[in-house]
């Protein structure tokens, strides 16, 4: 073995030791059930959404980066700075959730027009699906389907409620579900009351988002200078990265990108609303195994 691959496999097996021993620890102590958790997306979705045009776009950025630069690190790293370029700072999970806050304040405004010519929920809820949202259509027609298969209105709301996944919806939905069962009169000014409630939470998103968007764009001129310039420097004077070579400095240069990485996520986090705990969020039961691993 050369000599200057014994600082590269010291590297690994001490991140192999310490990975073993955070595994130990987690594994004696358990884990705390996180109530609330977004649903996390099937492997059908990432894989259309890795196989779109944007990912297309990505792989062949890092694959010319790969060919120029003769850096595998560079090349991965492009590729997925790519790929992730629109999520940087937060402001595609902003717009994401703006359209769907849009959605529901449009969706229980129909509701609430639709019920006041003296329909009742079964009625009005199948009727509210012409003019919903692309963000709510898709839980809306699972909503509609349990309803057309018998299922009571009360447990098909709380489902509609889990798909949706939104603070905001489950007030709504709540209203919903206590007068399915109570049939009494006052929805409509309560449906009215929380489509303002809507509103105005949207209003101050889109100021905040409005403040952010100038950040956001100087954070993505300063990563695209960076990357740009250790790129042209690899072109043009690939002499003076030379270090970079070898393998010792493909590992420097992954920590390099590790803290750009960390950097980029940490401002996606500063970005992000901090919403309340869902109303009618499921908390999932833990099991005696787990728990008595947990004490």
């Amino acid at each position: 073995m050369a000599a200057s691959a014994y600082p590269l496999l010291a590297i690994v097996l001490g991140a192999l030791a310490g990975a073993g021993l955070f595994l130990f620890i987690v594994a004696v102590r358990g884990v705390p059930a996180r109530p609330g958790r977004p649903r996390s997306k099937s492997l059908d979705e990432r894989l259309r959404e890795v196989w779109s045009v944007r990912g297309l776009v990505a792989l062949l950025l890092g694959a010319l980066t790969l060919l120029v630069t003769r850096w595998l690190v560079a090349g991965v790293g492009v590729a997925v700075l790519c790929y992730a370029w629109r999520g940087i700072g937060g402001a595609a999970g902003e717009r994401r959730a703006m359209d769907r806050l849009d959605a529901l304040a449009t969706w229980t405004e129909s509701l609430r027009d639709t019920i006041a010519g003296a329909v009742g929920l079964e009625q009005g809820i199948p009727s509210s699906l012409r003019i919903a949202g692309p963000s709510l259509r898709a839980p809306l027609e699972r909503l509609v389907d349990r309803l057309h298969t018998r299922v009571p209105l009360g447990e098909a709301l709380r489902r509609f409620a889990d798909d949706i996944d939104d603070p905001s919806a489950d007030l709504i939905i709540a209203a919903l579900i206590i007068n399915a069962s109570l049939r009494g009169p006052g929805l409509r000014d309560l449906l009215s009351s929380l489509a303002a409630a809507v509103r105005e939470e949207l209003d101050m998103r889109r100021k905040v988002s409005a403040e952010r968007k100038s950040t956001r764009r100087s954070v993505q001129i300063v990563i695209a200078v960076s990357v740009g310039l250790a790129i042209v420097l690899a072109v043009l004077d690939h002499g003076f990265l030379t270090p970079y070579d070898s393998v010792l400095g493909q590992v420097v240069l992954a920590a390099v990108a590790g803290i750009y990485a960390g950097g980029i996520l940490w401002l996606r986090r500063l970005a992000t609303f901090e919403t309340p705990e869902r109303l009618l969020a499921t908390v999932p039961v833990a099991s005696p195994a787990r728990t008595e691993v947990a004490r």
